[in-house]
Formats: C-alpha cells, structure tokens, sequence
C-alpha cells in the first residue's frame, strides 16, 4: 500500500509541476529550467516506486528521453519550438513507456492544434503586431495530464 500512495505522491508533484509550467508558459512563455529539472529527477523515484528494473527497462527510459530531447531539439533549431518545450517533452519521456509516450505525443499534437488556433484568433483580435508566440507548453502539459489522469480514471473500466 505504501508503493501505491508513493507512486500517487509522486504523480500528484508532476501534476503540479504541469500545471506551474502551463501557468508560467500562459503568462511569460517561458517554462524555466527548474520546473524541467524538476520534472526530470523526480522521475528516477518514480522508476524505483513503480519497481522498475535498472536492465533494461531504466535504459530504455533514459533512451526516450535522450531520443525525443534529439528529435525536438532540431525542431528548436529550426524555429518550431521553444527550448522549454523540448526539455519539458524530454523530461516527461522518462516518466512514460514509450507506447505512452506516443499517446503524449499525439494528444499534444490534437491540444497543440487548439492552443494555436486560440492563440491565432486572440492574437488577431487584439491586433498584435508580429507573429503570435504559441504556448505550447499547454498542450505538452495538458497531454501528460491526460496520461496522469487515465491511469486512475480507465481502471475502473
């Protein structure tokens, strides 16, 4: 039972830790360095309370991470994404299998598409000058909370 509410603890501190990064990203877009860390050394806790084994299960989540921090980093080279999302995305990709991360990845996708469609009709109707600086870390956050919440919520069915 204690493993059981660790494991919860430790949920609920990354809910947080989303909910900070959406609130930080909405008012400055910016998502800092301690959040993502943050992020990042809680999830070796999260390994040792789920009981995962260092061989290779540990590995393979240390790849993903490093794998998708690879992948959106070039996506940040070329201007299509924030450094705080890319550490964000890899940060997160430690804390999930990689057939979760892959429904991270495309809930993100789907809540990346609404957060810029309401951020391009606010940025118009407020008549900004320049181009709108997209929020992504909301829709990242939004998809780790969904994966949070679906582990709780889908067991019942």
């Amino acid at each position: 039972m204690t493993g059981e509410f660790f494991k919860f603890a430790l949920l609920a501190v990354l809910s947080a830790l989303l909910l900070a990064a959406v609130v930080t990203d909405l008012r400055s877009r910016i998502i800092s360095n301690w959040l993502n860390l943050s992020i990042a050394l809680l999830a070796p806790l999260y390994w040792w309370a789920c009981g995962i084994d260092l061989w290779p299960d540990v590995a393979l989540q240390i790849g993903l991470g490093v794998g998708v921090f690879a992948v959106f980093a070039g996506l940040f080279a070329i201007g299509m994404m924030g450094g705080g999302d890319v550490k964000m995305l890899a940060a997160l990709a430690l804390w999930f299998p990689w057939q979760s991360l892959i429904v991270l990845l495309t809930v993100m996708a789907l809540a990346g598409g609404v957060v810029t469609l309401i951020t391009i009709i606010h940025h118009r109707i407020a008549k900004r000058e320049g181009p709108p600086e997209i929020p992504y870390g909301v829709a990242i956050s939004v998809a780790a909370l969904w994966l949070v919440g679906e582990r709780y919520i889908n067991q019942f069915t």
